[in-house]
């Protein structure tokens, strides 16, 4: 049986339970103590105004320097993962098209994400995957900085594959449908 959730909440109980817990991004832990994070839903059934949204995320990001990221919860509308990446493909054009590449960069995340190279079930695209379709809209400035004081960056999509792997695709499915409010 499922029960209706609100997907920001599951969002940043995702953030906090699996991003941060299992230190899939090492630098989130530190966004979320000092509660620089930004979270927005959006309908993303109307794609020009989803993209109007990403746009003006952009702007509030360039007018407040006091939030650091922004995911944008993009539901309803994207459930496919094919759609998903067509959007994806428009949204990252966008950005271009508006001037900030270079400033901002889009990190993507999906219930049914999949590398290009993975198995469906293969544990490592849970790296990717989030209770409800995603984009996360990072400063490239601030992830320039972070990185050069973390050591072997590069390894840690490695690292997170391979942790994953370990824990198996059952429990990974499990977590993420207890956070969408499944059973």
């Amino acid at each position: 049986m499922t029960q209706a959730v609100d997907p920001l909440a599951a969002t940043r109980q995702w953030v906090e339970t699996f991003v941060v817990a299992r230190n899939v991004c090492p630098f989130a832990g530190r966004e979320v103590a000092r509660d620089t994070i930004r979270y927005v839903i959006l309908d993303a059934g109307d794609w020009e105004q989803a993209l109007l949204t990403l746009v003006a995320e952009c702007e509030r990001l360039d007018e407040t320097p006091a939030i650091e990221t922004t995911l944008l919860v993009l539901t309803p509308g994207l459930e496919a993962f094919d759609d998903y990446l067509d959007f994806l493909e428009v949204a990252e054009a966008l950005l271009a098209d508006q001037g900030y590449e270079g400033t901002y960069q889009l990190a993507s995340f999906h219930p049914e994400y999949r590398f290009a190279d993975a198995e469906p079930e293969d544990p490592a695209n849970f790296t990717n995957r989030s209770p409800f379709p995603m984009l996360h809209l990072l400063r490239e400035a601030g992830l320039e900085q972070v990185l050069s004081h973390y050591p072997d960056p590069e390894a840690i999509p490695e690292r997170n594959i391979a942790a994953l792997r370990e824990v198996g695709q059952a429990p990974l499915a499990a977590a993420l449908a207890r956070l969408r409010g499944g059973d």
